[in-house]
């Protein structure tokens, strides 16, 4: 098992996604952030079962980062709940893991 983990979140437009992803990659509390787009969205809001198209999001962090990671989010998401859900991310190429640790914030 890492200490890195993947976040997701959704946005509502394109702007939205590409804002978040670039000021979560310029605080370093992610390294890398992928914009999905195009996906279609069913959930329950306010009483009632909604549908929206949205952009999902994709942020390589790690558990060290995730408090704060989840701090820039709530300050500059555009939802009153944002979706913010971490995944334990158990192995991965030694490249790869090595170039997250590298573009990370350290910790402290």
């Amino acid at each position: 098992m890492t200490d890195k983990i993947v976040v997701f979140t959704t946005c509502d437009s394109q702007d939205a996604a590409a804002g978040l992803a670039r000021r979560l990659v310029e605080a370093r509390v992610a390294a890398c952030v992928n914009i999905v787009p195009g996906i279609s969205s069913v959930y329950h809001w306010q009483g009632r079962i909604e549908q929206a198209a949205e952009w999902l999001l994709l942020i390589k962090s790690s558990r060290e980062l995730f408090e704060e990671l989840k701090r820039e989010l709530s300050v500059a998401h555009t939802y009153e709940v944002p979706e913010v859900l971490a995944l334990p991310v158990i192995d991965g190429s030694a490249g790869y893991l090595e170039w997250l640790e590298r573009e990370l914030k350290p910790a402290g």
